[in-house]
């Protein structure tokens, strides 16, 4: 069966993983999903993703952050869907949180932070927001 939102499988991935207590998830690999968790790690939500070959197939390999025994990230909401993309320009980035939390963006210039966006000088896609 076709899989219709590809990024929002793997955050529910991550939720469901984390509120289970497990060290590690894996998802099917796509370029989207590396790059979003390359900016999940960057910011240090999660250890770190690898990409592995099972039966014939690229899978990615996340290792889930702990803190104390609570997971690092407390919230993660997809916000652009296939039903409804949310846009937005430099100005009106969301702040996640006041500050604290992290939107990442899909811009011209690659996906990234929305603190990355605002130095860029850029806007794109919401795709979601982590705190």
């Amino acid at each position: 069966m076709a899989m219709n939102d590809p990024l929002g499988d793997l955050l529910s991935r991550i939720r469901n993983a984390q509120m289970r207590n497990k060290a590690k998830v894996s998802s099917p690999a796509s370029k989207l999903r590396e790059r979003v968790l390359e900016v999940l790690k960057s910011e240090g939500y999660i250890r770190g993703y690898a990409v592995v070959e099972r039966e014939g197939r690229a899978e990615i390999e996340i290792e889930l952050k702990y803190s104390d025994g609570e997971p690092v990230i407390r919230e993660i909401a997809r916000i652009s869907k296939p039903g409804r993309r949310v846009y937005t320009s430099v100005r009106s980035l969301p702040r996640v949180n006041n500050g604290l939390g992290v939107a990442i963006v899909s811009t011209p210039k690659g996906v990234m932070a929305d603190h990355e966006a605002r130095d860029a000088n850029v806007g794109g896609e919401v795709l979601c927001t982590v705190f």
